[in-house]
Parts: C-alpha cells; sequence; structure tokens
C-alpha cells in the first residue's frame, strides 16, 4: 500500500508538472501569433533585391519611401518583399528604424534573361509577383521605389482584384497597381513563368501587362462613399501615377483625373530624383530629397562629405602654399626637349584639367542632397584644377572658365519663375549658345600657354646642367 500511494503522488505531480508545461507553452505560443499577427487588414508594399550597381541607391530610396509613408500615416502594414540575399543590417534598419515588416523570399527565375532584347538590370524584377502571395490582407497596394507621394492615398484599398495605372496610351504601369493577394493567383503565375508565358520585355511590366490583357477596357476607378470594396478589374486615374515628364512641359501639375496624388520617375536611370546631380536638371528632384530630409535625413552620408571637405581644402592650402617653389622649378633653363617629351607633357596637363571635373563627380555620395553636393563638387573641382595650374603653370582664369559655365548653367535651370518647360529649355539653350565661343577660346587660350611653356623647357631641366652630386669632382 505504502508503495502504491507514493506511486500515486508522484502520477499526480507528473500530470501537475505536464499541465503548468502545457499552460506555458499554450500562452507563449499565443504571444508568439500576438506579436505577429498583422495590425491592418491592408498593405503598401515595395520590393528590394541584390545584384546591381545600384543597390544601396534603391535601398535608400526604399526607406525615404517607408517613412514618407509612415509621415502621412497611411492606415496600412508596410510591406518589404527582400530577397535573401539583402545585408541583414538593412533589413534590421527597415524593421528597427523604419517600422517596416520585412517579407524574406527567394529569387523567382527569370525565364526570358536570354531574350534579345532583354535588359539585365530587370532580371529580379518579377520578385515582383510575390506580391499576390500576401494572403494575410484584404488589400495590397504595390510600389516601386521611385514613387513620391503627395497625400494619403489610403482610398487605393476600396479598388477590385486588380487595378493600375495607364500612362502609356495602351500600356498599364506596374510602378504603382492594387491587387488582392491570391495563393490560387500566385502559383498560376509562377505556373506561367516556368512555361514560358509570353513576355515582350523580359520584366514585370511586360508579365503582369500581358496577365491581365483586358484591362485597358474596364472602368475608371472611382472609390464607393460608403467605404466598401469594389470588385473586378479597374483602370486607376492617372494622378494616382503622375509621370515627371509631364510635369516638364508646364512646370506645374495639370492632371485633370483623379487626385494629384503619387508622382512617378520611370525615365532615365541616371536621373533618377535620389542623385544629387538630377537638379536642377529635373525640378522635381529638390522635392523628392525635401521629403527625405524631412523623414530619413542624410547622417549615413555626411562623414563621407566632412572628410571629403576636409581633404579638398587642404589641397588648396598646400597648392597654394607651394607655388613659389613650383614656379623655381619649373623656370630653369635647358635645351629642347624631345617632340615626344612634348607632347606627352601636354596629354597630362589636359587629362589633369579633365581629371579635376571628372573625379569630385565620380567620388562625392550620390544620395546626398543636391545642394551639398554642388557646393563640394565646385570645391572638389576647384582644388583638383588648382593642382594642374600650378604643376603647369597655366592660366587660372581660362582653367576655370568650365567650371564658371557649370555654375551659370545651373542658375538658368534653377531660376524657379519660367512660365513653362518650353522657355525654360529655350533659356538653357540661349545660355550654351552665348557660353560656347567663351569656352573656345578659354581653351584655346590654354593649349597656346602650354605650348609656349614646352617650348621654354620649363618642366624638364637639363641633367648636364643639374649640380653633381658631393665628391664627384674629386674623384675624376
Amino acid at each position: 500500500m505504502g508503495w502504491s500511494g507514493e506511486r500515486r503522488r508522484y502520477v499526480v505531480t507528473f500530470f501537475r508538472v505536464l499541465l503548468v508545461l502545457l499552460a506555458v507553452v499554450q500562452t507563449t505560443a499565443f504571444q508568439g501569433v500576438k506579436l505577429k499577427k498583422k495590425e491592418h487588414w491592408n498593405a503598401y508594399a515595395t520590393m528590394m533585391y541584390m545584384g546591381t550597381p545600384r543597390d544601396y541607391e534603391f535601398y535608400v530610396a526604399t526607406r525615404v519611401l517607408i517613412r514618407s509613408l509612415v509621415k502621412l500615416q497611411v492606415d496600412a502594414d508596410l510591406i518589404v518583399i527582400a530577397s535573401l540575399d539583402v545585408p541583414l543590417r538593412w533589413v534590421r534598419a527597415l524593421e528597427e528604424e523604419d517600422g517596416a515588416k520585412v517579407v524574406r523570399v527567394e529569387n523567382l527565375n527569370n525565364p526570358y534573361k536570354g531574350q534579345e532584347n532583354f535588359d539585365k538590370r530587370f532580371k529580379l524584377t518579377l520578385n515582383k509577383l510575390y506580391a499576390w502571395s500576401l494572403v494575410d490582407y484584404d488589400r495590397v497596394v504595390m510600389l516601386d521605389a521611385d514613387n513620391l507621394f503627395l497625400q494619403k492615398t489610403d482610398e487605393l484599398f476600396q479598388c477590385g482584384q486588380f487595378c493600375a495605372v495607364f500612362i502609356n496610351p495602351c500600356i498599364f504601369h506596374t510602378g504603382l497597381f492594387v491587387l488582392q493577394p491570391s495563393r490560387e493567383v500566385f502559383k498560376d503565375m509562377v505556373h506561367q513563368l516556368e512555361t514560358g508565358k509570353e513576355n515582350p520585355d523580359g520584366a514585370d511590366q511586360g508579365f503582369i501587362g500581358a496577365y491581365f490583357p483586358d484591362l485597358l477596357d474596364q472602368p475608371m476607378f472611382h472609390p464607393p462613399l460608403n467605404g466598401s470594396n469594389l470588385d473586378g478589374q479597374y483602370r486607376l486615374p492617372l494622378g494616382y501615377q503622375m509621370d515627371a515628364s509631364y510635369y516638364y512641359l508646364r512646370l506645374r501639375w495639370r492632371v485633370p483625373c483623379g487626385p494629384n496624388s503619387v508622382i512617378t520617375f520611370p525615365g532615365a536611370l541616371w536621373l533618377k530624383p535620389w542623385y544629387w546631380w538630377s537638379w536642377p536638371v529635373l525640378p522635381l528632384g529638390i522635392q523628392w530629397h525635401e521629403n527625405r530630409r524631412q523623414t530619413l535625413g542624410y547622417a549615413a552620408e555626411m562623414p563621407v562629405i566632412i572628410v571629403q571637405s576636409i581633404i579638398f581644402l587642404g589641397i588648396l592650402a598646400m597648392t597654394h602654399l607651394a607655388r613659389p617653389s613650383i614656379s623655381k622649378l619649373c623656370y630653369r633653363n635647358s635645351d629642347k626637349t624631345t617632340s615626344l617629351i612634348q607632347t606627352g607633357l601636354k596629354f597630362m596637363a589636359i587629362w589633369s584639367i579633365l581629371a579635376a571635373y571628372i573625379v569630385p563627380f565620380a567620388i562625392i555620395p550620390c544620395t546626398i542632397h543636391p545642394l551639398v553636393g554642388w557646393t563640394l563638387y565646385f570645391l572638389g573641382s576647384t582644388a583638383l584644377s588648382s593642382i594642374a595650374i600650378n604643376s603647369f603653370l597655366l592660366p587660372a582664369i581660362q582653367v576655370f572658365v568650365p567650371l564658371v559655365g557649370i555654375f551659370g548653367s545651373l542658375l538658368v535651370m534653377a531660376y524657379p519663375w519660367y512660365p513653362n518647360g518650353v522657355v525654360r529649355a529655350l533659356a538653357v539653350f540661349g545660355f550654351a549658345f552665348c557660353y560656347a565661343p567663351i569656352a573656345w577660346g578659354s581653351v584655346g587660350k590654354v593649349m597656346a600657354r602650354l605650348q609656349v611653356s614646352l617650348e621654354r623647357e620649363q618642366f624638364l631641366p637639363k641633367l648636364a646642367e643639374s649640380s653633381p652630386p658631393p665628391g664627384f669632382n674629386k674623384l675624376y
């Protein structure tokens, strides 16, 4: 009996411990689901992938997009569909600093990369199809990173199963579209990728356009006043994807259909709004940077900017202090050098001037604010030009003429009171027409001065006239 009673106590204790463990596991599991549970029924989504020379720029653009949506207080989750090779530090920044939810995915194989007209930079854009796999949400607005939001667009979540904007008369744009996530649709899309569905450009634009070929015939989207969701497919008003090129013709927005809500920049890659040189060439670039200044800021680039500024100022100081010594060395007399050496020195002088204008452009962080970028560019070009001026004894005014021309063209383009884009273009053309003779004349003067210097043997003193080493006369 004693053994039986002790056995019963052990059994009761065992079951009590088991019940406690089950309760702990259940509570932990419940808390885990609660933490991972979506906060909204809808979501704004964008994507990131690696493998291009401009990965960092698009990472910055994605963060600015996310933070601009946070600033607008949109009533939706913010999703970043990121490939597995996106650096973890970028993922943590998106999640912890920007408030986004990052969904890690494997890159979809692009079966069209062997097409004749395929652009390699669009190789991984088919990852956008993962938006249809976000089945936890009722509606998803899929975005490219180069969208600039002017106001909240939550009414888009009332649209149907697929909605997009036609910025081209016959082809809708996949830089912004609304979708209803569906596992069936996603699986069918992947299946059609595997079977080689026709795709004109081999990218997301061509595939999604071919998947929804009848969108042009669908009605225009107008959000129901009662807040209900629509079914079916709809065309979105142009105000949800205002091509920046429309702005440059009149230098103002005149989009009559739909609210003027979102600007897109589908043009030349090197004139995307986050590049500092895009403004004032494209006036809307400063608006994107103002949006970044108010959200993400420029703390990541500022250490490099400070270091480069110090280096450029140091070069200016050193060349100014060393100029007397350089001049004294260069004006030593000697016999005429060979034609080959003269040609070589001439090329060195020309390339040193060209490098003074190219090198700063190449090394300045490309995503810095345009005002900071252009200021640092002029400082760097001035510093490096001073090396060429003092080394080859060139006329400073003529060497700086291209820099003055660049500054003048920027002022002409940045003038804010043009009535329209045509007048602005004519003003830039007029400035270039007036500046061209001055630039050509400065080139001629620089080359003439360089030729005179070479003929006077200012750069290569004759070895026979140099002082002999100590003890040379004693030995002979």
